[in-house]
């Protein structure tokens, strides 16, 4: 391997007395790990931080061996870490992308997706523009992982409005007619998961993390280190219950 390529920085691990085992994300070949030598130097630990986007040249003698790198840095989502809400996101996000997508296999839609996500936390005056994103990056990863949601008609009747709910069972959205006398046994179906609406409410924000939390845990994240990473979730979901949704209307930079 001889690879030159941007990368998003999605995992750090200790490796050795100074080195760092990293996962990153880049768009031409997907997730891959490889060893940074003195990674867990001073000059190095801002520069392997989740969410940074790096310059990485990675290169290895032979196919199955691990790979080193060399990184430098391009932008450093640092101001992030500083930010109650931002900083489990960044968490999150990062960590679902290193533990869920195999590695050697470009995931183009969702490099960009993850990307252009990571900017909006950057710049965004209402945190509720990014939250709402990230519902919609971890609807997009169910998808391209194989695990996607068929929100384009109800279940039942075959209607395509007033969509309300999606059924547990078959990952389907239903109407609100047919879904109501089960409402109890059904999943939320808040209109910015389709598309519509502007920038929801913090309640609908609560019910699309509902709801995507409900596949992840069931397909994605349901065993080894991968169940790990639903605790970092839930840091992010209780931090917006306690700091966001007894404000459901109010703009939270």
């Amino acid at each position: 391997m001889n690879l030159t390529d941007e990368a998003i920085v999605c995992s750090v691990l200790p490796h050795g007395e100074h080195g760092a085992v990293v996962r990153l994300l880049t768009p031409s070949t997907g997730l891959l790990p490889a060893y940074v030598r003195g990674g867990r130097s001073r000059k190095m630990r801002p520069v392997l931080q989740p969410g940074n986007l790096v310059q990485a040249n990675l290169r290895a003698r032979v196919e199955d061996q691990l790979p080193g790198a060399t990184i430098e840095l391009l932008r450093s989502r640092a101001p992030l870490a500083l930010d109650r809400l931002a900083a489990p996101g960044i968490e999150w996000l990062a960590g679902l992308t290193a533990v869920t997508l195999p590695e050697g296999m470009a995931y183009a839609q969702l490099h960009s997706a993850l990307s252009g996500l990571f900017d909006v936390m950057d710049h965004a005056d209402d945190a509720r523009l990014w939250v709402a994103g990230l519902v919609r990056y971890e609807l997009l990863l169910l998808q391209q992982l194989g695990f996607g949601l068929d929100l384009s008609k109800c279940a039942a009747t075959g209607a395509k409005d007033d969509l309300a709910y999606v059924s547990p069972k078959s990952s389907k959205a239903v109407s609100r007619g047919a879904g109501l006398p089960y409402a109890a046994r059904l999943l939320p179906l808040p209109a910015f998961l389709r598309g519509k609406g502007g920038t929801p409410s913090w309640e609908d924000i609560a019910d699309g993390l509902r709801t995507t939390g409900y596949f992840l845990e069931r397909d994605l994240l349901n065993q080894g280190r991968r169940a790990d990473m639903l605790a970092a979730r839930e840091r992010l979901v209780n931090r917006i219950a306690q700091k966001l949704i007894d404000a459901p209307d109010a703009v939270v930079a």
